[in-house]
């Protein structure tokens, strides 16, 4: 729904929002929104919620702390064998729940060639990191040649075994996904990308041949989901979701529990929420189709996962397990 179709109060709203955050859709999402309607899961992802101008006293414009991680612009250093490097800071849509909202959008900070350079320098000198994770704003905004061309530099680090690039470009704006993308990222280290995807209706023939093409040049294709208010916090929804995706030859890798970002209250929930929803999934699914469900540290302490304990200790110091039903029974642990 443009702006131009909606009641005049609503397009209000979304200018009074517009005005604090950025707001954008591509054709394809514009077009999954007007068969599903703005109310959809696929909707409220990405349509302006005049809430988002309220802001919770625990909310943060850098929730997952990325600021005192960051040695030089560009990188964000949290753990020793892995670092994220953000080449840009523009996406193809901008999600209404977004935990770098106040980083992102239109005119924000990107990576000039001298501060890449200062980026790449710093990952060459650090002997220990292992991992290189592609993020930002969104890596596959990058022309076919730059990102070719970032990769290279990358992979031409011999102690940087593994490149990731997590996108929403494959599920939002999946025609970008072109042979000449998937081309060069056919590379000699591996290449993951996971792929950010919320509900099985952003599932569409043109997400499932941009997956076609990332797959056929090698890319290992993983997925993370954020859960959210009104839009996945169902298990049948959830369930839906991740057999899809296992189906599509894409592995759940994440379920995130949302992040405390400025104006994003109506979308979160409480993490028992989440553990319920997790413990009825293991219940009915397959170990394959289940993402860990983790919660990013306020303050930049890390990712950990979050779901139900299924081991504790009774009185008497004897350990005990239980099963998804919530029953506890004794387990030697010798």
């Amino acid at each position: 729904m443009t702006s131009a179709t909606k009641p005049r109060d609503e397009a209000d709203d979304a200018a009074k929002v517009a005005q604090q955050y950025p707001v954008r859709v591509t054709p394809h999402i514009e077009g999954l929104i007007e068969r599903l309607g703005p109310d959809s899961a696929v909707g409220r992802q990405y349509l302006p919620d005049i809430r988002e101008l309220s802001t919770a006293p625990d909310e943060s414009p850098d929730p997952t702390g990325d600021h005192p991680h960051s040695p030089v612009p560009g990188i964000v250093h949290r753990h020793g064998d892995r670092v994220l490097l953000k080449p840009l800071h523009a996406c193809a849509v901008y999600c209404r729940f977004c935990f770098r909202r106040d980083m992102v959008g239109p005119g924000k900070d990107v990576l000039d060639e001298a501060a890449m350079d200062q980026a790449i320098a710093y990952i060459e000198q650090n002997k220990n990191i292992w991992e290189v994770i592609l993020t930002g704003g969104d890596p596959l905004l990058l022309s076919p040649r730059r990102l070719g061309a970032l990769l290279d530099r990358l992979e031409k680090i011999e102690h940087v075994q593994i490149l990731r690039i997590h996108s929403r470009v494959p599920v939002a704006d999946p025609q970008r996904v072109t042979d000449e993308l998937s081309k060069v990222m056919d590379r000699k280290k591996p290449l993951y990308v996971i792929v950010h995807i919320n509900h099985a209706d952003e599932i569409t023939p043109e997400v499932e041949a941009a997956w076609d093409r990332m797959r056929a040049a090698g890319c290992m294709l993983l997925s993370q989901s954020v859960l959210l208010r009104g839009v996945n916090d169902d298990a049948d929804v959830l369930e839906t979701l991740f057999r899809k995706l296992v189906v599509l030859r894409v592995k759940p890798y994440y379920l995130h529990h949302p992040d405390k970002a400025e104006g994003t209250a109506h979308f979160r929930l409480p993490i028992s929420t989440g553990q319920a929803l997790m413990n009825e999934l293991r219940r009915r699914m397959s170990g394959l189709c289940l993402p860990s469900y983790v919660l990013d540290i306020p303050g930049g302490y890390g990712k950990v996962p979050v779901g139900l304990c299924h081991i504790r200790t009774d009185e008497q110091g004897r350990t005990q397990v239980s099963d998804t039903a919530g029953v506890w029974y004794p387990y030697a642990d010798e």
